[in-house]
């Protein structure tokens, strides 16, 4: 998790310092446009949930996400370059009953390239690299656990509490998207992308601290995902 903040902070630092450097010759127009997201991912975590399904007072994780995201986008001689946070969640964790969820913070910068020539409508395949970091929560039912027993005994306190545990990936992405143009203002535009998100290789679960555990499973980002994507110009911008 802090490998992926220090990137996103140095990515926006780097962006800002090249951005102020080129503003005494640019146009605003030529300014990274904001993007927000909308979507879903899905994944299965085969490793893990094999583990889980033999327990029977854990839930196995969802393979689904809804995400999240906050970015920038480029476009230029029709090459378009764009990177942006994602935070994704199954959304399934109930704490007062069984269940589990799924967790994510994303970090990517991609570049494509816009197949038409129209000046409405963007259509560019993209590729590019990024990270993910994964927390895995599972609640047991603790509904039959009685309310003074918690408070009398510390072990009754750490049987109830959730198990946790991350991982973390560098991953890479491709897909394609398409935008639709505002016919008043070009720089607003609602569009989608979709694509793939695999991993180099498996890594395997470790505690909540980050700590390796002794046969640990693992599991590999093998992901769809699709995403409702708006643009606009920066805050400041709009006057």
């Amino acid at each position: 998790m802090k490998v992926i903040a220090c990137l996103v902070l140095a990515a926006i630092s780097i962006s800002s310092a090249a951005q102020h450097s080129k503003d005494d010759n640019r146009k605003h127009g030529d300014m990274p446009l904001i993007t927000r997201s909308l979507g879903g991912s899905f994944q299965k975590f085969n490793g893990l949930n094999g583990r889980v399904a033999g327990l029977a007072q854990y839930e196995q994780l969802k393979n689904y996400a809804a995400t999240l995201g906050l970015g920038w986008l480029k476009e230029r001689n029709r090459v378009i370059s764009n990177a942006g946070v994602m935070i994704g969640s199954s959304m399934s964790g109930h704490r007062d009953e069984k269940s589990s969820t799924i967790r994510y913070l994303g970090f990517n910068a991609d570049i494509g390239y816009d197949v038409l020539k129209s000046d409405m409508i963007m259509l560019y395949p993209f590729a590019g690299l990024g990270l993910q970091a994964y927390q895995a929560v599972f609640y047991k039912d603790n509904s039959v656990v009685d309310f003074d027993d918690v408070l009398g005994s510390s072990a009754v306190q750490n049987s109830i509490t959730p198990v946790k545990f991350k991982n973390r990936f560098v991953v890479y992405r491709a897909g394609f998207g398409i935008s639709f143009k505002s016919p008043k203002d070009p720089s607003n535009s609602i569009g989608i992308q979709a694509g793939y998100t695999g991993s180099f290789k498996k890594n395997d679960w470790r505690t909540n601290d980050g700590q390796s555990l002794a046969n640990s499973p693992e599991d590999r980002i093998s992901q769809v995902f699709v995403s409702l994507i708006l643009t606009s110009k920066p805050g400041f911008m709009m006057k």
